[in-house]
Parts: C-alpha cells; structure tokens; sequence
C-alpha cells in the first residue's frame, strides 16, 4: 500500500470513537474480541505488536497517531519488525502520544495510549501474544487492577470493554433457572451433602441396568420375535454413536441424547392415534392414501413433539444450545420412532424391506426397495435434517441474515417429499410427475444422508465460529492450539485478499469475496478447537479414568457456556453453570495435566451384534419385500404397526406376554438410565482396602451405559504420560 493511499483521518474514523478508545460499531463487526492490559511503552510492547501481527500471518503493518492534531498525516505502511516500527515512532519526536497500530485490512489493531493502558482487539490469535492464551482471565485480572489502582483511565476502559463484572447481571435482570436447571443444582446438593447414600443410589442403577439386560436376553430366549428386535437396538446405539461423533461442537451429553430416543419411541402411540383419527375424519379412501399422504402428515411434526417437551422444561437451556444440538435432539427423536417401529415390526415379522445397518454405513437404519432405486434414510435422517435446517437459522440468523430461515421449511419439504415418495412406492402407487422429478433431486432418498452430513459439517463450523468470537468471557483450554502454522497461512490469505477487494463493486460481490476469503480462515480455527480437544482428552486419558471423565464433563459445559455467551451477545442471559465454576474446574484440569469417545465404543460394542445377526444388514427380510396388505395402511404407518404388535401379542401365551411386557420396559429403562459420564471411579487402594465399597463404586461407574466410558478409560491407561506433549501446539 502506497504511504499516500490513507490518511490518519480515514483509518482513525473507521476504528476509533476516540484517540483512546475504539469504535463499538468495529468492535462487532466480525466478532471481535477486545482485551485491555497495562504495558511498560518500551521496545517489548513493540516486540509482542510484531509477533501478534505475524500471527495473524502479515508481513506489514498500518501505524499512525490517533490525536485530532494529526488527522492529515498520512498513515505509515511499515513492515512488521521491531526496528521499523521503533523507527516510526522515534521520528514522531520524544514526547508520548496515542497510536494505533492496525493489519492491513482492519481486520485486527492495538491502540497504545500515552500512559500504560493497551486495548487489543480481533481474532484470538492476535491476542494471545499480548496476554497469553487465557483472555477471559486477562480480562479479569485487568478489572481487578483498575479496582486497586483506582485509576479513572482503567476503570474506564474496563467499563466499557466490559470487563467489570462480566458474566454476573444483576439481580433484576438476570434470567431465572428454568426447570432442569433446578433439577440440576438439586442433584448437585445431594452429591455434596450424602456421598454414601449417592453411592448407593448409583449402585442401584447400575445393579438394575444388568438386571434389565438379563431380562432383555431372557425374554429374547422366551418370546419369539424378540431376538430379531435386538439387532435394531444396536444398530440405534451405533446410529446415535455416530451422530455423536461427528458432532464435535455438542453441548447436550449423550445421556440426553438417549432419554430423547426413549421420547420418540414412545411417541409412535399419539401417532397411530393421530393418524385413526385423521383416516376416520376422511372417511373413506382408498388404502394408498394412509401410508403416502397420512403417515406423512402425522408422523413428521409427531416426531418433533420431544423437542417441544425439552424446550418447556429447560427454556434457559435451549437459549444456550449449539446448531448442532437441534440437529442431535431431532435426530434423537427421529431414531426412538424409528427404534419403536423396526422392534416392533421385527418381533412381529412384518412384510416390508430391512433397514441397513452396517457397521461401515453412514447413519445406518436406511431402506431400499431393490429394482425401483428408491430410498428411505430413516426417520432418523429425515428428522435431524428438519432439526439441523433448525439450528442453523435459530443460531445464524443473527449474523448472517434472516435469510437462513429458508432452510427449515426446505428440510421438511425434503423429508415429506422423501417419506412420502417411498410410502407410495411400497403401497404400489406411481407418483405424478412433477413427483418424480422432485424426488429424482436428492437421487430418490439416496442424497440424503450426504445432505445432513453437510448440514452437520456446517453447523459445526458455524458453532465454532461462534464460540471463538466469546473466547473473552470462556476459560481457556490447557495447553496451545495446534496447527499454529496453518492458521498463520489461513488469516494471512484473508488479509491480503480482503485489501484487494474494491470498495465500489456490488455489496453481492463484495460478501461473496469476503466469504471466500474467510473460509479457509473457519476452516482451520475449527480444525485447530477439534484438535486442541483431543489433545486434552488424550493428555487426560494417561492420567487416569477420573480425570478423564472430569474432561469430558468440562469440555462439553465450556461449549455451552460458550455458546450461550456467544448467542446472547450484549443482552443478559442465564450463566449455568457460572464462569467462577467453570474457571475453576479448568485450573484443576490444568494442574492435574502439569506434571476416543465414550460413544465411539458404543458403537463399536454394538456393531458387533448387528454384524452377526442374520435379520440385519442384508437389505432385506426374506429376499423380497412384500406389497402392504390393503387394511394395514402401508409401511412407515404407525397404525399397521401397532395392530401387527396387538395381534402378535394376543397370540402369545400369558407367560410370554408377560416377558414381552418385561421386555418393553428393560427397554425403556436401558435407554432412559445409565448413560452419564461416571462422576466417581474404585481405585486400586479401594479394591486392596474395601473389596465390597469398591464392587459398590464398581456398579455406579459401570452402568451398562457406562460401560464404554470405562473400556475407554482403560484404554487411556496405556497412553505414556508424554502425551501431554500434544499441548505444546
């Protein structure tokens, strides 16, 4: 950039309100984060200015005074090194002044005053060189200094970059807990005030989790039909294992994610009641119409009522939650119908293809119908994708326009369009034409989980983008990011693009060159998280179960305070758990650190009995798939499910149905139960000292839920302890 091209004037007017403060309008554009700090003005703050501005990969730097008597200068392009920098200054004469120091497309910039206050401002990676990787803390600190110091220039500076009493609104503003907020501090007392008889209590559960797989294997055994059911249950275990997997931005533990799936099974009832209803209210039509237009109708928004029950009863919740949460709830709900239907129509040995569910399959529970290529992704699919359209226009809309409201009616017309499209070929019907076309779209169902996928890729990043814009109010992680590197590479290519772009093209052209040049900038931050991540359970993992399990719980409620932080911006919003608790349990996280997924093994435990099973995986049930008989309603319809179950029921002896009964409920429980991170694990003195407290520990970490959690941890126990080497960055 040519030295004449800007004047002081114009670079001042576009980040600062005044010369020693920055413009809020700046401030929130792209998210910024702003820390102010006290520094000695010597050649070290010059030093940390150079090596913030090549973390942000540039070799250049834009400096200028910011006083109204120097507003005709012109503004200094200098390179970043130490010696130029100095340079510049030293010629502006001795006496002190405010300057402010900017890359080149005002991306990022450090306003250094006259006497000791700093404020930075941008992305993370132009602060840490600063104040290091914890903002949030340096933010703290930096109020508390100007409460000691008294000094009216700090506590200024701190009030308006909202560092005094950040994270605590006032009584009279502050949001009231919602219901499973309650719950939660309650449960919380109770561990702290009755350890042994919370010990107790978890002993329990974990005694009746194994009671009920014993029951589930006995009944299996008993009642015909049941052992082909329990194939599906895996195969939803592993489905919701991968969902969990792959959403690497989650807030909501996988212990909820199950409670929803019971939800939605349950949901398969008011939804064969819905659907009599509707089909009486038509009166008569012909059989086609029941699984093609009713089902549809019915089914869909029925699945959709679980969501709607946890938005009642945890409200402030909700306000917190990641896009990809919406998709992990409907995809929880989706997956219990689902779950309900196949058990249900594998233990009555109901026509009608089988779902996939192979151990190398993408969101497995698909159908097909062989010879029309035609696909069902499985209510699993079709209703996270509406959820996933959910997220990313409740969560985006704020910073990327109203426009991602476009997305959820889109989903729905996608799942309808699908669902309806394979009722219809199942019940024989031909669709129209302009049906066919529409449904040739997406590749006849085959697309869709592809589509998902991408919808779930996006709004990972999107959560992560938006939880590094609240690095300033979240505890940081231990250790340093990795790919420092790339992310160098990645900000640089966005700086030297976003200068090019000229300010006199359409604003359409000029978003769509800023997203170009920010994406790969999204791509790498959330690469960089994810990996930071993984290091931290790694590094737990070689300390021992407990505190890895301390680090599962730590890493999933700082994402949802950084989302709840990020979702709320200015306005306040309910703190759970509070930031004092959550900067405490990173310093323990840090100190024990000084000196692969629980749901992942789910997974693989579970895939071991769809593999072996002979009802599924094949495609098929008997190598054909039978047309729905006229009086059934059609396939998917939960009312010829429910029917096909009462007189598979009837036709069981009282003994039988008496276990079938028990093994609805061993099913209900093992997916309502069990499923928490263990919070309390034996050790070996324990087992050496008190055999019987320690089978007592045993049972309340190894809860058949919990099980993988602790093969897991095991596993851990073989990493050296030189993992933590994976914190350097």
């Amino acid at each position: 950039m040519d030295e004449q091209a800007m004047l002081t004037r114009d670079l001042v007017l576009r980040l600062c309100a005044d010369p020693i403060d920055f413009d809020e309008e700046w401030l929130r554009s792209d998210g910024k984060i702003t820390v102010p700090f006290t520094a000695p003005r010597d050649t070290s703050l010059i030093d940390t200015i150079v090596a913030a501005g090549r973390a942000m990969g540039v070799d250049h730097l834009l400096i200028c005074r910011t006083r109204n008597e120097f507003a005709f200068e012109p503004v200094t392009d200098v390179p970043a090194d130490t010696a130029s920098i100095v340079a510049v200054i030293r010629g502006w004469g001795d006496e002190p002044t405010d300057l402010v120091v900017a890359v080149e497309d005002l991306s990022a910039a450090v306003l250094v005053t006259a006497s000791e206050l700093t404020v930075a401002a941008g992305p993370d990676d132009f602060l840490r060189p600063f104040v290091g990787r914890d903002l949030a803390g340096a933010r703290t600190a930096f109020a508390e200094e100007a409460r000691k110091d008294r000094d009216p220039r700090l506590l200024r500076a701190a009030q308006r970059y909202g560092c005094i009493d950040q994270g605590h609104a006032t009584a009279a503003r502050a949001p009231g807990p919602d219901l499973a907020e309650r719950v939660a501090v309650r449960a919380r007392r109770l561990r702290e005030s009755a350890d042994r008889t919370v010990a107790w209590m978890r002993a329990l559960r974990g005694a009746w989790g194994w009671a009920m797989v014993a029951v589930l294997l006995a009944a299996a055994l008993i009642v015909p039909g049941i052992s082909a059911s329990l194939p599906v249950l895996a195969g939803t275990l592993w489905l919701m294992a991968q969902f969990a997997w792959f959403a690497r931005s989650r807030t909501v533990g996988f212990a909820t994610l199950m409670r929803v799936v019971a939800l939605g099974a349950l949901m398969i009832w008011p939804a064969a009641l819905a659907g009599r209803l509707l089909a009486g209210a038509l009166g008569d039509v012909e059989a086609w119409v029941g699984p093609t237009y009713i089902a549809v109708l019915v089914e869909e928004p029925m699945k959709l009522l679980p969501l709607l029950l946890c938005r009642m009863v945890a409200g402030r919740r909700f306000r917190r939650l990641a896009a990809v949460d919406y998709l992990l709830l409907a995809a929880a709900s989706g997956a219990g119908f689902h779950l309900a239907e196949q058990a249900l129509r594998a233990a009555t040995g109901g026509a009608g293809p089988a779902p996939v569910y192979g151990v190398l399959t993408l969101f497995p529970g698909w159908t097909e119908l062989p010879g029309l290529g035609i696909q069902f992704s499985g209510h699993a699919v079709t209703t996270g994708l509406i959820g996933a359209a959910l997220g990313l226009a409740i969560v985006g809309h704020r910073h990327y326009g109203a426009r991602l409201w476009i997305l959820p009616p889109l989903a729905l017309w996608v799942a309808a369009l699908e669902h309806m499209t394979f009722n219809a070929a199942i019940a024989g019907v031909d669709p129209t034409p302009v049906t066919a076309v529409l449904a040739a779209l997406t590749g006849g169902g085959a697309a869709t989980r592809w589509i998902l996928l991408a919808l779930l890729v996006a709004a990972v990043l999107l959560d992560h983008r938006l939880a590094g814009a609240a690095a300033d109010t979240t505890p940081a992680l231990p250790g340093e990011p990795p790919l420092a590197g790339l992310r160098r590479w990645a900000r640089g290519r966005s700086v030297r693009i976003r200068v090019r772009v000229p300010g006199d093209i359409a604003p359409v052209f000029r978003r769509a060159a800023y997203s170009w040049a920010l994406l790969p900038v999204t791509l790498v931050t959330a690469l960089s998280a994810i990996l930071h991540e993984f290091a931290v359970m790694l590094a737990a993992a070689a300390r021992g179960p407990a505190t890895l399990c301390t680090t599962w719980d730590f890493l999933r409620q700082r994402r949802a305070y950084a989302m709840g932080a990020a979702r709320a911006g200015d306005r306040p919003w309910r703190r759970f758990p509070r930031r004092e608790d959550l900067a405490a349990s990173a310093r323990s996280l840090r100190a024990a650190l000084a000196p692969a997924p629980a749901s992942l093994s789910v997974a693989a435990a579970a895939s071991v009995l769809v593999a072996l099973h002979p009802h599924v995986g094949s495609g098929y049930l008997g190598g054909e798939w039978a047309a729905v008989p006229e009086s059934g309603g059609g396939f998917g319809y939960a009312v010829a499910v429910l029917g096909d179950a009462a007189t598979w029921l009837g036709a069981l002896s009282p003994v039988q149905q008496a276990w079938a009964w028990a093994a609805v409920a061993a099913f209900v429980s093992l997916l309502v139960s069990g499923w928490a991170v263990p919070r309390v694990h034996p050790t070996v003195g324990d087992v050496l000292r008190r055999p019987g407290h320690s089978i007592t520990l045993l049972l309340g970490a190894c809860a058949p839920g919990q099980t993988p959690y602790a093969i897991t941890a095991v596993a851990g126990l073989a990493l050296p302890r030189s993992t933590d080497r994976l914190l350097r960055g």
